[in-house]
């Protein structure tokens, strides 16, 4: 949606928008196939997503034998689910950003020096703990993120949502992250009838811009997403008014649950055991 309006305020008039259709498609990280990592009970992947996850955290900085050996088994499952390494890796990169928030760690971790910088009266030095640290952080964000887009990518939505409730997620928020998911999709269609309205009003002669400055199409971007806001806002008053005279509590109703299967606990446990003896191996050696 951020893209639409950074387009909007570029102001070209030549461009044709994507429908709301392909958006919701390139905002949905399912993808369909037919693999036993998409057969498997959504229950179980959550639980052994969440388990390595906690697993990369208590692993300790400079274990890399460990931290290689989680690898293998998470690229085992993309491998196994055709999903599609390069997909995964290409979603994976919006986490390097944020992981590097974690440089400090290379000049504010004590330990013996590896290269000293001095940007003007500053002197930087990197220690080898530092460094250390920081490759470690930036690995197992990686691979968090990684594991995070296999859940999704295997797992239709509603199903992450059933299996949260199911691990004791309260319903409110099963509840809030549900309509927070869904109306995602109604407020890039709304975004995309004011830009569509917005190019229909803006005439321009072939090959030159519309609009006027800048500050201008700044202004005119600020009025769209105060409309914008207000639509939702009014919306969500009728849909509440709407839920409520069908009976909604705020409870996330769906059909009862399936027990598990007997292959679908052994692979939980054994998956969840393997992960406990990475992470005990990796303290004690």
């Amino acid at each position: 949606m951020w893209h639409c309006f950074q387009r909007g305020l570029a102001g070209s008039s030549g461009e044709r928008y994507n429908t709301a259709m392909a958006l919701a498609s390139s905002l949905d990280p399912y993808v369909d196939r037919a693999s036993p990592v998409h057969a498997l009970d959504a229950r179980v992947k959550l639980a052994l997503t969440l388990a390595l996850v906690l697993a990369l955290a208590l692993v300790p900085a400079g274990r890399w034998l460990a931290l290689a050996t989680i690898a293998a088994l998470l690229w085992w499952a993309i491998l196994r689910s055709a999903v599609g390494p390069g997909l995964i890796l290409r979603r994976a990169f919006i986490a390097a950003p944020f992981a590097l928030a974690a440089m400090t760690l290379a000049f504010t971790r004590p330990g013996a020096p590896v290269v000293t910088l001095s940007p003007g009266p500053l002197t930087i030095t990197i220690t080898d703990a530092g460094l250390v640290a920081f490759v470690a952080v930036i690995l197992k964000t990686w691979l968090s993120v990684q594991a995070a887009l296999l859940l999704m990518a295997t797992s239709r939505f509603t199903e992450v949502l059933g299996a949260l409730r199911s691990l004791g997620l309260p319903s409110m928020l099963v509840a809030m992250l549900g309509f927070a998911y869904r109306y995602l999709f109604v407020l890039v269609d709304e975004a995309e009838r004011l830009l569509r309205a917005r190019e229909s009003r803006a005439a321009a002669l072939p090959g030159r811009r519309t609009g006027g400055t800048i500050a201008w199409r700044a202004e005119v971007l600020g009025g769209m997403v105060g409309t914008l806001f207000l639509r939702a806002y009014e919306r969500s008053e009728r849909i509440h008014a709407a839920m409520l005279s069908r009976g909604y509590t705020g409870e996330w109703r769906s059909l009862p649950a399936r027990p598990l299967t007997s292959g679908e606990q052994g692979l939980l446990i054994t998956g969840a055991a393997l992960l406990a003896a990475i992470v005990w191996l990796a303290h004690w050696r």
